[in-house]
């Protein structure tokens, strides 16, 4: 019998995936001192449903070229007085287009950054146009065509 006859051969498994990504594998890896590659997924883990239309990172640099865009002033008068002649207080109007109540207040007082659908949602339930060229008119009822 020959020396080869007696060896025994071990394999070792490939780790899973789930393994690999696992804390201890990751501190192990760098004891050994293999290259860990990090990535952090913008908004993992949080219920985030929200679009950025614009680059975040350079609007939130904020510079001199390049602001944040905000509700005209005359937009927020608009949305004002179309509340107020229904009667409603900024928390109403907030509940009836399923939006904060500080958003109603920042768009009033001119600081907050427009959205078109929340614009949208307030020109319907007030009835005034905030959007276009006829600012301030009636909207027309639903179905109709011009």
């Amino acid at each position: 019998m020959s020396d080869w006859d007696t060896v025994t051969i071990l394999k070792k498994r490939p780790q899973k995936a789930s393994a690999a990504k696992s804390e201890q594998a990751v501190n192990a890896a760098r004891r050994q001192g293999v290259a860990v590659d990090t990535q952090q997924k913008w908004g993992g883990g949080q219920n985030k449903h929200t679009v950025t239309t614009k680059n975040t990172a350079k609007l939130d640099r904020e510079t001199e070229e390049l602001k944040h865009d905000k509700v005209p002033l005359d937009i927020g008068k608009l949305i004002m007085q179309g509340r107020q002649s229904k009667g409603w207080s900024q928390k109403d109007l907030a509940t009836k287009v399923c939006e904060k109540p500080q958003i109603v207040n920042d768009y009033e007082a001119g600081r907050g950054i427009p959205n078109q659908v929340v614009l949208g949602k307030i020109e319907r339930a007030i009835g005034i146009k905030l959007r276009g060229k006829d600012l301030g008119q009636p909207l027309p009822p639903p179905g109709t065509k011009k």
